[in-house]
């Protein structure tokens, strides 16, 4: 256990220097200043004007999109969703948190409650967790049998398959940040009124199980990326950078008319990394 963590209360007001000093680089990201705020404004504006554009061609030709989240907790996960959705229509393009499935659900086939939520013409799907549960919290938190993550692992490449091969257009995003950025927004949350409901005993838990996290993490991206479903791993040390380059990614994945790729902007390399490139360098971060 490292000294930050030795050395952390979570309930002592005052955030370590150490921890703040070295939360924004922590786990090798690439900038030691966060984006300025004029210059994410003004290019994020570009960027959802440019979903706007996608909105109104999937209204016309039905692409369906389902977009899943994953990562750590505190990784920025719902605020890369929020602002994903900021502009567009709730109708259509819906966020699904899903809470511990129900004694019911439980008996039922691993996938089932995921496909009930699976978009239909026009429509956009995004995840804050997903079906990945199974290979992140539930066998780092002993929810789940090892044999049971092993069956997981063997069937989502071929469950994906058939997402794409239907016609959906599915992009899964792992969002990464270094021990001292989850330190640090988790004293944030603990020590923020309107912040503290997103802290839970998992939460305070997932501290002291940060390596067996990234074990699993590593399993995963090496059983289920795929050529028809990749992964993309997002540094988000900076949530600014990290939320332009996963919008941008989409965009530019995606056919819509009046798709402008000046506009959308080039995605940022250093932010947004393969699997293998995150794997030779961050494996254990």
């Amino acid at each position: 256990m490292p000294d930050t963590l030795e050395n952390f209360d979570l309930d002592d007001p005052v955030l370590p220097r150490a921890i703040k000093k070295k939360a924004l680089t922590s786990g090798g990201f690439p900038y030691d200043e966060k984006l300025d705020d004029d210059t994410y404004e003004a290019e994020m504006l570009q960027v959802q004007r440019q979903l706007a554009l996608l909105q109104q061609d999937q209204a016309k030709s039905g692409k369906r999109i389902v977009i899943v989240f994953e990562g750590r907790d505190a990784a920025g996960k719902g605020g890369a969703i929020a602002t994903y959705l900021e502009n567009l229509n709730p109708r259509f393009n819906m966020a699904v948190a899903l809470p511990k499935p129900s004694d019911r659900e439980r008996t039922q086939w691993y996938f089932q409650r995921y496909v009930d939520w699976m978009p239909a013409a026009g429509e956009q799907v995004l995840f804050d967790r997903s079906w990945y549960n199974r290979a992140g919290v539930e066998p780092v938190m002993g929810f789940c049998t090892p044999e049971q993550t092993a069956q997981f692992l063997g069937e989502v490449p071929d469950f994906e398959k058939m997402l794409v091969r239907d016609g959906i257009h599915l992009f899964k995003f792992w969002l990464t940040i270094g021990r001292e950025m989850q330190l640090k927004r988790f004293h944030d949350r603990r020590h923020d009124p309107l912040k503290i409901w997103k802290l839970s005993p998992i939460d305070l838990e997932a501290l002291r199980r940060f390596d067996d996290y990234s074990k699993a993490r590593n399993h995963m991206l090496e059983a289920t990326h795929s050529e028809h479903a990749p992964w993309r791993i997002v540094f988000n040390n900076d949530k600014q950078r990290g939320r332009l380059a996963l919008m941008r990614s989409v965009l530019h994945a995606l056919d819509f008319e009046g798709k402008d790729n000046k506009l959308i902007g080039t995605v940022d390399e250093n932010i947004l990394l393969t699997p293998k490139a995150f794997m030779n360098t961050h494996s254990e971060m």
